[in-house]
Order: C-alpha cells, then sequence, then structure tokens
C-alpha cells in the first residue's frame, strides 16, 4: 500500500507559499490508519518504550494509537495553559517569533523508556523543544517518529543524536 496516496496537498495554507501536507485522508481509511501504525511499530524492532509522548495537535492521532499498541502511557504535549495539573515548559522559535510547549511533570519518572511522535518533522523546533522536555523529567528517548519528514528542512539537524524514523519523506 503506498501511503502517499492518502496525503493530500492543500496549496497557500495556512498561508500564501506553504503547501500543507493533509492527513485527514489518511486518518479516514482504517486500512491506511492500520498500515501507517504498522510501520511506525516495527521501526521500533523489540524496543521497550514506557511512554509515548504525543505532540498537540496531529501529533495525538497516532501517539494514542502507539501508547496502546506498546501497552505503553500516552502522554500529551501541549500549547501554555491547556494541561491542567503542575507543567514545565520549553519554547522554540517559529518564523517570526517563538511558541511554548508544555508538559505534565509527573508524566514521565527518571529512566523511562520514551517516544516521541508528532505528525510531521519539518524544522525540527516542535520536536527539539520535546526532547528538552522529556529530558528535564529525565526520560531516555529510545526514538522520534513522524507520519513525515520534510527532508529538504533539515529538522533532522535540530535532534542530535536522537534516532529518527519517517513514514513518508519529502
Amino acid at each position: 500500500m503506498s501511503l502517499q496516496q492518502y496525503i493530500r496537498d492543500i496549496q497557500d495554507f495556512p498561508k500564501a507559499g506553504i503547501v500543507f501536507k493533509d492527513i485527514t485522508p489518511l486518518l479516514s481509511s482504517p486500512e491506511a490508519t492500520r498500515e501507517c501504525l504498522a510501520l511506525l511499530i516495527s521501526s521500533l524492532g523489540e524496543k521497550k518504550i514506557d511512554k509515548v509522548v504525543g505532540v498537540e495537535s496531529r501529533g495525538f492521532f497516532f501517539a494514542t494509537l502507539l501508547a496502546h499498541e506498546l501497552n505503553a502511557g500516552f502522554v500529551p504535549v501541549r500549547k501554555p495553559n491547556k494541561l491542567p495539573f503542575e507543567t514545565i515548559s520549553a519554547s522554540y522559535a517559529l518564523e517570526y517569533g517563538t511558541d511554548t510547549l508544555e508538559i505534565h511533570t509527573d508524566s514521565i519518572q527518571k529512566g523511562d523508556k520514551v517516544l516521541i511522535h508528532d505528525d510531521v518533522l519539518a524544522t525540527g523546533g516542535t520536536a527539539k523543544a520535546v526532547c528538552e522536555l522529556v529530558e528535564k523529567l529525565g526520560g531516555e528517548i529510545v526514538q522520534c517518529n513522524f507520519l513525515m519528514e520534510l527532508s529538504f528542512l533539515n529538522g533532522r539537524e535540530k535532534l542530535g543524536s536522537n534516532e529518527i524514523f519517517a513514514a513518508l519523506t519529502y
């Protein structure tokens, strides 16, 4: 099955000059979703995972499925003031300005083996911030995995020595 046929390009979204990769056709196909999930799982081999961290908001879709399949806990990383308990935060650069992500302070224990999942690896700023949060809490990053990587934006460079897997590469 070619997963790329389930990714729709949307021109000039969210602003002019951007080609947005829409994953909703993939999500609406049970077969494509199963295939993608199996691919993400197989990339881990026999690695043990205690927690799957999903990044707001499109990262939540597969992160919860991954957590279920791996018999691991799901940990949401969200924009500021969206999580109800005590949090820590990390900021990252955007094209014009900065943004911030938060995680609950009790969501990851020292030594937890952590899989970080998001829908897309672009410039790497978001993923780097999530890695910083996981490491601050004492988690050990096993892999950062993504539905898609936009390789021309060189996001891998920001993730250092962390193992990276993407189901699709553009």
